[in-house]
């Protein structure tokens, strides 16, 4: 308990010397996580997007989104350095943080479309809506709060991992947490700890806010009326697009 207060202390006290102060090493953190995000997701979503409306290609974005949660983030970070050079760590960090970004967005995007009903979909056809128009007003706003689930599980993970930049001495969070190991400063240790775990909970909270407000009005009274008609067929959507294992389909 004597640590944790320590911890506190030592995050209240403003003096980080010799290493950057607290806000410049949150600005950091966010920094790298939005640019990755953000690079990930042009390439993700458009691709995602494509897969659940077309449904061509869906075994090999599978089969590459998991194979790129398989990589080892760290070890890839280090491995982009000694390729890229020194002098271009900053890319080779992005590089990383992109590729594990990607696979959460891609599932996000290709998954809310292919969660929407069909017979949604079949009722625009029959309206005489064309084929971009189904895309944008019925796939798009219904497929958006998995989409949103998808970038808010790559932001936590991308969150999360930048702090392992500070290792090849790209600031942040994590520098406090690397530096104090060597040095047996717990309290920074620990608090360097705590900052990135409430920086992770006050993100997540606003995704999770968002992922709420961007279901459709229609979707959310219906849901409201008759909670348990939420079909299978979208709770393994949702558990694909966050990466946890979807349940299998009820037998009779």
């Amino acid at each position: 308990m004597n640590l944790i207060g320590e911890a506190f202390a030592w995050i209240f006290s403003g003096d980080q010397s010799p290493f950057d102060p607290l806000g410049l090493a949150l600005g950091v953190q966010l920094l790298y996580t939005f640019i990755s995000v953000v690079i990930a997701g042009l390439i993700a979503i458009p691709l995602g997007w494509f897969i659940g409306h077309t449904g061509k290609g869906r075994e090999t974005a599978v089969a590459i989104s998991g194979a790129a949660r398989a990589i080892p983030s760290f070890g890839l970070l280090i491995l982009l350095t000694l390729l890229l050079g020194v002098l271009h760590k900053p890319e080779a960090a992005v590089i990383s943080f992109v590729i594990l970004a990607i696979p959460s967005l891609l599932a996000g995007a290709y998954t809310g479309l292919e969660a929407i009903d069909r017979r949604v979909i079949d009722a625009g056809r029959s309206m005489g809506m064309t084929e971009m128009q189904i895309f944008w007003r019925i796939e798009v706003p219904l497929g958006l709060p998995l989409l949103v689930g998808g970038i808010r599980a790559a932001t936590l993970q991308v969150l999360a991992t930048v702090t392992i930049a500070a290792y090849i001495g790209l600031g942040g969070l994590g520098q406090y947490i690397i530096a104090a190991i060597p040095l047996r400063r717990f309290d920074m240790l620990i608090g360097g700890a705590i900052l990135v775990a409430v920086l992770a909970l006050v993100i997540d909270g606003l995704f999770a806010l968002l992922q709420h407000l961007v279901v459709p009005r229609g979707i959310r009274v219906a849901g409201a009326a008759q909670p348990q008609r939420r079909s299978a067929r979208r709770r393994r959507a949702e558990a694909l697009a966050v990466g946890a294992p979807a349940a299998p389909p009820a037998t009779s």
